[in-house]
């Protein structure tokens, strides 16, 4: 049974549980605990005892310890990354990926002593000098989804913690292994008891973290529903909040795109973590006479995907997460048809083997109109459309409510231009399939795939951790 880590213990906390799956096996690994608003409080409460002592440590000593953590993670990287792939089922290679991307916000927040700079000015009037210092916020928490169990919680618990904050931690249910082996590295890194803690749960946590007078910050990351209600219910009770939702990105490929370039990129954009992430890029649009083209390369390339469990090298699309999942996964494809869709890959062919597989999908055809055009999938189902101009596809994917990425594929720096000032989204690529921003670089979604005004790591979550107290002397 999974424990919970509570100002620097592991303890079970009774009530309720859910199983772990191995997705690639349909097999029960372990067991997670279900936190009452109860246990969640003795953690906040254990985060707030210690606040005081680990805000006043100086910045230096902090980011010693931040060095610590960032060594054991390179050392254990191999686990971090069989540990990801074995309860969430991606492949081997993209959970290295994700934990590289963790670690590297853990480089970032080892430049606290440069980012937690304030700013002074002398003889801003007669006498008078002025400047300003960051301080901590407090207690603050984070709510992860499970497709990312390990690079996620990377995004949010460094960074606020070497400013100075504690923090609580509430993993997926659905992936709660990653946040285990990340607290119990912490620990060895010799961070003092209560400075960071984890809460394994659901709804009740939540809330529970949303509500509680001594949080003063929350950062979530899932879906849009979700989201929306973690940015109303912690706002409303006074919190500074960060929440990133869903998304549906467009990939828009020109006629004067070199799709030698274009299809490797979609495959990964698409099918990569089996479409289980907000940077899936959900619509591929053809523009103008690259369509037939397009639709012909990209199907073919497809159907040379291997799918498999995440732990054999030959594997290109591991499984979901979850058989409910996978269904809700496959009534799409389903409604997609219905509403006139051509299936021209179809990857329910793979639903028979043991696990949650589903291979890669293809539908072409598709209009934002369609259900499947506009609403977040989440699996390996990439939707094809038509449009006979840049701004005709500019103009489909701005119709959609989400702005999380957009992508065009071109050679034309005009184009490039105009794609990059018009496309309603806050992550914009050109000539790359995933426009994934590095941990200095804000993760910096549009519209209702972001509510808040402050996004995930880089000089924003800077920001985010931190209140500024402006001083006015005359001596």
């Amino acid at each position: 049974m999974i424990k919970h880590f509570i100002g620097g213990r592991w303890e079970l906390g009774g009530g309720r549980s859910l199983p772990v799956y191995d997705p690639a096996s349909g097999e029960v690994i372990d067991e997670v605990p279900l936190a009452s608003a109860e246990v969640t409080s003795r953690a906040i409460d254990a985060a707030a005892r210690v606040l005081p002592s680990w805000s006043s440590v100086p910045v230096m000593e902090r980011t010693q310890l931040m060095f610590r953590f960032k060594a054991l993670l390179e050392e254990n990287f191999e686990d971090l990354a069989g540990i990801v792939t074995r309860h969430h089922g991606k492949t081997l290679e993209e959970s290295r990926g994700e934990v590289r991307r963790g670690i590297e916000v853990v480089d970032f927040a080892c430049s606290a002593p440069t980012l937690a700079q304030g700013r002074t000015l002398r003889q801003v009037s007669g006498g008078v000098d002025q400047e300003y210092h960051r301080f901590p916020l407090g207690v603050v928490a984070g709510i992860t989804p499970f497709n990312f169990p390990v690079m996620i919680p990377l995004w949010m618990f460094p960074l606020a913690i070497v400013l100075g904050n504690t923090f609580v931690l509430k993993p997926s249910e659905k992936t709660p292994l990653g946040a285990v082996r990340l607290a119990e590295l912490f620990a060895d890194a010799g961070f003092p008891d209560g400075v960071f803690n984890v809460v394994n749960g659901t709804a009740e946590a939540v809330t529970e973290l949303c509500t509680h007078p001594l949080i003063s910050a929350v950062s979530f990351v899932g879906s849009e529903p979700v989201a929306q209600y973690v940015y109303g219910e912690a706002a409303r009770h006074g919190k500074r909040v960060q929440a990133a939702g869903g998304a549906k990105n467009h990939l828009v490929v020109m006629p004067d795109a070199d799709l030698s370039l274009v299809v490797p990129a979609v495959l990964n954009s698409a099918f990569g973590n089996a479409g289980e992430r907000c940077l899936a890029g959900s619509v591929v649009v053809g523009v103008d006479n690259v369509y037939p083209t397009l639709v012909e390369a990209i199907s073919t390339a497809t159907k040379r995907l291997v799918v498999g469990p995440g732990n054999e090298p030959q594997s290109d699309v591991g499984p979901l997460v979850r058989d409910d999942h996978r269904q809700r996964v496959i009534e799409f494809v389903e409604r997609g048809e219905a509403e006139g869709a051509r299936l021209v890959v179809d990857g329910r062919e793979e639903i028979a083997r043991p696990g949650f597989f589903l291979g890669p999908t293809i539908l072409e055809g598709v209009s934002s109109h369609m259900v499947i055009g506009r609403e977040e999938i989440f699996g390996p189902v990439l939707s094809v459309a038509k449009a006979e101009t840049l701004r005709e596809a500019i103009d489909q994917l701005n119709e959609v409510s989400f702005g999380n990425m957009a992508v065009v594929f071109t050679s034309s720096g005009r184009t490039a231009r105009e794609f990059r000032e018009t496309a309603q989204a806050g992550m914009v690529g050109v000539n790359v399939g995933v426009a994934q921003p590095l941990a200095f670089f804000p993760f910096s979604g549009w519209r209702s795939s972001f509510y808040g005004d402050l996004h995930l790591h880089g000089t924003d979550g800077v920001d985010f951790y931190t209140r500024k107290k402006v001083i006015v002397s005359r001596w």
